[in-house]
């Protein structure tokens, strides 16, 4: 193992393939073309005083309302005969400037007002809170002119009008990030610690919201640009001489029924500009929102994309429910293809429980989500294979269809009952909505199939926990409403992803027995999802063991347990304590598994075996039968001759 680990060339390290964020916004044409457009107009407003353009406050009667293209006047003149185009570049400068000083005053001083009042809380968050609600109350416009009739008419004025009545918004939105972030574990690791207040403040729980207020200044400096131009508009902001786009769109509707022109130059720069910083701020949004960070800007759909390189020839083996060749899901960040399932074969019998096995991030959870179309897109896809339920391809059927079949053909269980339920319903309402979206029963009739479903899993007094919320529950209670709403229709397949992991071991022994005799009363197969060998003796029927995406080993339970052929499924089997054998020692794997966009070529765990051979790192290693129902991708198997006897 030494020797041939030295002997290795090392790999050159590979850079980091996710996308920047100029690239991911790039990706969006709507926020590229707003960028485009706003960079254009910031870049000329800035350009104004080198560029050769008369002065915007000289009036020439001799050439008032000269229209657009005349000589020496590109878009014509005023009323007064000033240039339009210098009064138009320069009050897109004022505009601008006014726009957005106004968002960093309110941003400045409403985030300030949220963060302080969401962390403090109590009587400090009541006295701020009422505070911005009384400024609320006054519709904002109005408050807006009110503030300026009491300063003034100016453009200074309208500034601070403007950054004032934009503030609540501000405070509402951060205060309500800062009070859930203020609960979290790190905060009160902070405080542990000793940091004072101020500094978890504003290094813990600042950067946090940092994305939030940024993203809500790129979609609010245009509505400040847009309240500005109101107020000159109506003659509060910029007053004579001093142009901005509000003041020339009022100058324009004295002559707006005879010379149009003037009004519509600056309204369709008003236009743009807003556009503009609307279309770049939803982007901005996109790119500071870690759940889109995909490389294409777009939320996952209701199912995942199958776009399907090759389709197995032979159809699914008779005497199967559930039967899948050479499945593969693949995941594109960037310039990357996760290969996070890389041709898996599964098959399923009724009544049968298979035990999928292996490490965390080896592609088990990928695979069973894969089954109904759960993966996101994007960035997941389905690249290949095939997944028959009852001789039906569940990748090539319709997307209704799989609507139809979720929840009745096939249902999930997942790891954590806490998330999976809803939390502001009640155990019986979630029930009876699985049971009345595949089946056509009245609510009482739903609601007592409900509580038969509840005694069923063994529930006590199942009449009265309908109507219990999910917390009021304890895990092992919540876990199993989980099982009975995955058995509320009949299911043919049951997909339990690691059901057992969050729970004590007296309750996962009562819930794997409970699964065990529910199976075996109703006929029901199951694709149970584990780590753990020590759950997998206690209830399936045959196993497949997991690693880098890729099935390494399958089998019988009782043939994989007494003699793994793969080195893998030993370590892994290793691992598990034996009653009785204090002094058994646990072996850890050495390493961790490959990353699945760099997959080395030949075997995955070759780097972590100690039996590893030259010709292990070579090519591509098939899964060869050992047996009926014994497979192994290995060139060098353990115990060969016990899988043959």
């Amino acid at each position: 193992m030494t020797d041939t680990t030295a002997n290795t060339a090392p790999k050159a390290k590979k850079q980091s393939s996710r996308p920047s964020a100029i690239s991911l916004l790039l990706n969006n044409t709507l926020a590229t073309g707003g960028l485009i457009v706003f960079t254009i107009i910031v870049l000329v407003a800035l350009a104004a005083p080198i560029l050769p353009l008369q002065p915007p406050n000289i009036t020439d009667p001799s050439v008032r309302l000269t229209p657009p293209f005349s000589e020496g006047h590109l878009l014509g003149t005023d009323a007064l005969g000033r240039d339009l185009l210098s009064r138009l570049i320069w009050g897109t400068r004022v505009s601008l400037a006014v726009g957005i000083s106004a968002t960093l005053i309110a941003a400045f001083f409403g985030s300030l007002i949220g963060l302080v009042a969401g962390y403090a809380g109590g009587r400090v968050d009541n006295v701020l809170m009422r505070g911005i609600d009384m400024v609320m109350a006054f519709p904002y416009i109005l408050l807006a002119l009110a503030i300026v009739a009491v300063l003034g008419p100016g453009l200074l004025n309208a500034l601070y009008a403007i950054a004032i009545v934009n503030i609540p918004f501000f405070a509402r939105n951060i205060r309500g990030m800062t009070l859930g972030l203020s609960r979290r574990e790190f905060v009160d690791a902070a405080r542990l610690s000793g940091m004072s207040h101020t500094r978890i403040l504003f290094t813990e729980v600042l950067p946090n919201v940092l994305p939030v207020i940024i993203i809500t200044m790129s979609t609010t400096i245009g509505w400040m640009i847009l309240e500005t131009a109101g107020l000159s508009f109506l003659g509060l902001g910029a007053q004579p001489p001093q142009a901005d786009l509000g003041s020339m769109l009022g100058d324009g509707r004295k002559v707006l029924f005879t010379e149009a022109y003037v009004s519509i130059v600056p309204g369709l720069m008003i236009f743009a500009l807003v556009m503009s910083i609307n279309l770049l701020g939803d982007g901005i949004r996109d790119v500071l929102d870690p759940r889109l960070k995909s490389g294409a800007l777009a939320r996952p759909g209701a199912r995942t994309a199958v776009k399907r390189e090759n389709t197995p020839k032979d159809g699914p083996k008779e005497g199967t429910v559930l039967d899948v060749q050479q499945m593969r899901t693949e995941f594109h960040i960037g310039g990357s293809i996760y290969k996070a399932v890389g041709g898996v074969d599964l098959h399923l019998r009724e009544g049968e429980c298979l035990g999928l096995v292996g490490e965390s991030g080896s592609g088990k959870s990928v695979t069973a989500m894969s089954l109904m179309g759960l993966v996101p897109t994007p960035p997941g896809r389905i690249a290949g294979g095939a997944a028959w339920l009852n001789g039906e391809d569940l990748f090539a059927t319709s997307d209704e269809r799989i609507r139809q079949l979720r929840g009745a053909d096939v249902s999930h269980v997942f790891q954590d009952p806490l998330s999976t339920l809803h939390p502001l319903y009640t155990v019986g309402d979630q029930l009876v909505e699985a049971i009345q979206a595949h089946q056509p029963l009245s609510r009482s009739e739903a609601r007592q199939k409900a509580t038969d479903l509840l005694e069923s899993v063994r529930i006590p007094n199942a009449a009265n926990r309908l109507d219990a919320f999910p917390h009021e529950l304890s895990g092992g209670m919540r876990q199993r409403v989980s099982i009975a709403m995955a058995l509320a229709n009949d299911a043919k397949v049951i997909v339990a992803d690691e059901p057992t992991t969050a729970l004590d071991v007296t309750v996962q022994a009562q819930i794997l027995e409970m699964m065990d005799t529910l199976r075996r009363e109703r006929q029901t197969a199951i694709l149970f999802i584990t780590h753990d060998f020590g759950v997998v003796s206690a209830i399936c029927d045959r196993v497949a063991v997991m690693y880098a995406g890729r099935i390494v080993e399958t089998g019988t339970t009782a043939e994989i347990l007494e003699s793994p052929a793969h080195p893998y499924t030993a370590k892994l089997i290793d691992c598990v304590p034996v009653l009785g054998e204090p002094e058994r020692r646990l072996d850890a794997i050495e390493g961790r598994p490959p990353v699945v966009n760099n997959l080395p070529e030949g075997c995955a765990f070759a780097d972590r075996c100690p039996f590893v051979q030259d010709d292990c790192r070579k090519g591509d290693i098939a899964l060869t039968a050992l047996g009926e129902e014994r497979g192994v991708r290995c060139l060098h198997p353990l115990n060969r001759e016990n899988a043959h006897g």
